[in-house]
């Protein structure tokens, strides 16, 4: 094991003014500040001419998980309030689209909200759905780790949990915007290329995208593809430890078509723009994937956090001869995408193989994307973030863009 482990948290703090979080969207997506930073030299320009920077016939890829609706607010009969989050399903299925096409009753692994004022028994609400109204139920399992496991039925029980969900939930934003979740965030936290229920929090670096960026970047014929990866609450949750040895990284399930990988391939000598963190860390999880099966470990897709820096890993091998070894892999067993799931944890030092070119907004302190960023482009994390503190930009989930270009 190399170095990473010894890594201190304190060195990846910085100063953040409330008032530099971003709390509201901007009027227009696209009209958020861009951050350039390129062989040591930061820029400035308006996200909307994103496209003048990216280089032309390069592939960029996002991540098209949804945003569920994962925020239930439950009220006891005494009077307390009762708010449940919604983190992953549990039965019965955990397979996460199936999940929302299940009927009375569903369990799912929940955080719980004011948890001491709720000891046993179930609470209800009533809801509408479709005009008819619907009795909704919650009752508390058993702890889970730090969440519970929550049974939740409805009566009728005919409906899909996602129509729950949709009729009932709240959007689950951020708990640093220290606000309730209002109409427009519904349309705002959401990227416009969303397609698949999945995520408790938005893969923010795509909120900037508007139909109009997307057909400048056809114009500098830049290719795109999609990945999923549905985010997680962990992904909001610092680290409280002095080295990262000791933080445990939250896991994250992912999907990724055949098409895509083959994309890939066929794009090796073009730049890899990657919209967001999620969408790195599913592209570099998919490598070491590959790694695994070109040393004949058992092909299961799970990536551990301490993976890529493991020596057995470090192959000598081409992208392309791994990628390529995960296509026979799924040739093999018939399948025309892979689901898995990573860890990933991706600090200073990291060898990326696959992103050349990172957009994403601005990170918590102390936070494992602040780390992802400083293996991207190394100490000059400090000399970007500086700059758009000097430079009025807005930070966090709602705030502005960075176009990272990779230190080689």
């Amino acid at each position: 094991m190399i170095s990473q482990k010894s890594i201190l948290i304190h060195d990846f703090d910085y100063m953040l003014p409330l008032e530099r979080i971003a709390k509201f969207p901007l009027p227009k997506r696209d009209q958020s500040k861009l951050l350039i930073y390129k062989q040591g030299e930061i820029s400035q320009d308006s996200f909307c001419h994103i496209n003048d920077h990216l280089p032309e016939n390069s592939l960029i890829l996002f991540n098209e998980t949804k945003v569920i609706q994962a925020r239930l607010q439950f009220q006891k009969e005494s009077g307390g309030k009762i708010e449940i989050f919604c983190l992953e399903p549990k039965q019965p299925t955990s397979e996460i689209q199936l999940a929302f096409q299940q009927r009375s009753p569903v369990i799912w692994k929940c955080l719980i909200g004011n948890s001491k004022r709720w000891k046993s028994g179930s609470i209800k609400k009533l809801i509408k759905i479709d005009r008819q109204e619907v009795e909704f139920f919650a009752k508390r399992i058993e702890k889970e780790g730090e969440a519970d496991l929550v049974e939740f039925s409805w009566n009728p029980s005919h409906y899909h949990f996602s129509q729950l969900l949709e009729s009932a939930g709240l959007v689950p934003l951020p708990p640093y915007l220290n606000r309730e979740a209002e109409k427009e965030d519904k349309e705002r936290y959401q990227t416009i290329y969303a397609q698949h229920d999945g995520s408790v929090a938005a893969p923010t670096a795509g909120l900037h995208f508007t139909d109009e960026v997307f057909e400048k970047l056809k114009k500098r014929n830049i290719h795109s593809d999609k990945v999923i990866l549905h985010v997680g609450a962990g992904t909001f949750k610092p680290v409280s430890t002095n080295s990262i040895e000791d933080h445990e990284m939250h896991t994250e399930k992912i999907i990724i078509q055949k098409s895509t990988i083959k994309k890939l391939i066929e794009k090796q000598d073009e730049k890899i723009v990657v919209v967001g963190t999620t969408t790195l860390r599913t592209l570099e999880s998919l490598y070491w994937f590959g790694a695994k099966l070109m040393i004949n470990e058992a092909p299961v897709f799970s990536i551990h956090q301490w993976d890529p820096y493991r020596e057995k890993y470090q192959l000598e091998n081409s992208l392309t001869e791994v990628l390529e070894k995960i296509i026979k892999f799924m040739n093999q067993n018939d399948l025309s995408e892979l689901q898995g799931e990573t860890q990933l944890m991706i600090a200073s030092g990291y060898q990326f193989k696959i992103a050349d070119i990172l957009i994403t907004n601005f990170h918590q302190p102390k936070s494992t994307l602040l780390l992802l960023v400083s293996a991207f482009i190394g100490d000059d994390w400090k000399k970007a973030y500086q700059y758009a503190m000097d430079n009025e930009f807005r930070f966090l989930s709602y705030g502005d863009s960075c176009l990272f270009f990779r230190e080689k």
